[in-house]
């Protein structure tokens, strides 16, 4: 008797939680603005990435989850019901008040004694989420895109969403398209530039054409400090047999470079082929595997022994201002305040009759606010 009484206080709670949005207005849908806020996320990713505050693979993954988001947001987003709409959706709803009131109670337990099973396993939602979201391939998501793109080919957000997919996927050609519609249709950026300018690379199997070099020269003219565009621009120079112009383009772009950009490894690997130096420690591809299995603690030890390593060798040697800025840097990003700024202080007397580089470690220490 308790379990009829169990089931009877379900169903009654069942056909209220039908009744009650039955009978409320409708009101319109705040989609539009669930459109804005992806967009905002969207502009919001774009500026961290210039900033330099997350890299190129967490920026991309990150606009492919928003762009998935947007799209679904953008399909659902339906216009404003018209007066006839709204008589025939009462109708509808009255209709199914009643048979919600006829249904629930005598039409549920018919349909579980019929399909349900109590002895079934049951498997939490989340798992089921997970599960449909990893069967759902990035090939999927980019047909998703390209019809949606199809439909609205000014959509300026979906061909700067799709440009880095195609990148991943090897469709540098299509790549460049994206970005050259995105560049016409959201305006133009110094990002924006250096994008259509590495796809162009991509696409030309890494060689700086005419028409990329042209995108970069302008991305640095929107910006100067566009990390992007000055590394093709070094490379650029390097394929035109300019190995010096290369090397000093470089050497700038790491002097300015914030401590934790991602890009400084590649950037010094650059350098030491066009000076035709050795990399620094810890940049090839054997030391970093070897770096990936070690424990925090090792790992720590092993990179305090190589700055230890390179501030004897500069202390021999102080001639090589590329240490001493790489010095100055290591102290930063360990934390060892005072170190760097020491170190900043015997950079300027070893360098002390070369004022040009002098003034590399200032422009460092003071990038880094260590001075004082």
């Amino acid at each position: 008797m308790i379990l009829w009484c169990i089931f009877a206080v379900m169903t009654a709670a069942a056909v209220f939680a039908v009744l009650w949005p039955l009978g409320r207005h409708v009101q319109k849908s705040g989609g539009g603005s669930e459109l804005a806020v992806y967009k905002d996320q969207l502009e919001e990713i774009d500026r961290d990435r210039a900033a330099g505050l997350i890299g190129d693979t967490e920026a991309e993954a990150a606009r492919l989850e928003v762009s998935r988001r947007l799209l679904a947001a953008a399909e659902t987003q339906q216009p404003a019901a018209s007066t006839a709409a709204t008589r025939g959706s009462l109708q509808f709803r009255r209709a199914t008040a009643v048979a919600a009131l006829i249904i629930l109670p005598f039409g549920a337990p018919a349909l579980y004694a019929a399909l349900g099973s109590p002895n079934v396993a049951g498997e939490p939602a989340f798992a089921r989420v997970s599960a449909s979201q990893s069967r759902e391939s990035i090939v999927s998501l980019v047909g998703q895109v390209e019809a949606h793109l199809a439909r609205t080919p000014n959509d300026g957000t979906g061909w700067e969403l799709i440009a880095p997919v195609y990148m991943q996927l090897g469709r540098f050609d299509d790549a460049v398209e994206a970005r050259k519609k995105s560049l016409a249709l959201k305006g133009e950026t110094a990002t924006r530039q250096a994008d259509l300018g590495e796809a162009e690379v991509a696409a030309a199997n890494g060689v700086v054409t005419a028409e990329a070099k042209a995108a970069f020269e302008r991305a640095v003219e929107l910006d100067p400090h566009e990390a992007k565009a000055r590394y093709f621009l070094g490379l650029a120079a390097e394929q035109d047999g300019n190995t010096d112009e290369a090397a000093s383009v470089w050497r700038t772009l790491l002097a300015e470079a914030p401590p934790n950009a991602p890009w400084i490894g590649f950037v010094r690997a650059a350098l030491a082929r066009a000076s035709g130096t050795p990399a620094a420690p810890g940049s090839n591809a054997n030391d970093v595997a070897a770096a990936a299995k070690m424990s925090d603690d090792q790992r720590n030890e092993m990179i305090r022994g190589m700055v230890a390593g390179l501030a004897s060798r500069l202390h021999d040697n102080g001639a090589d201002v590329e240490g001493w800025l790489r010095l100055v840097r290591a102290y930063t990003v360990l934390g060892d305040r005072d170190k760097a700024k020491n170190a900043a202080a015997d950079a300027r007397r070893a360098l002390a009759d070369h004022p040009d580089e002098i003034k590399r470690i200032n422009d460092l220490v003071k990038g880094l606010g260590i001075e004082g």
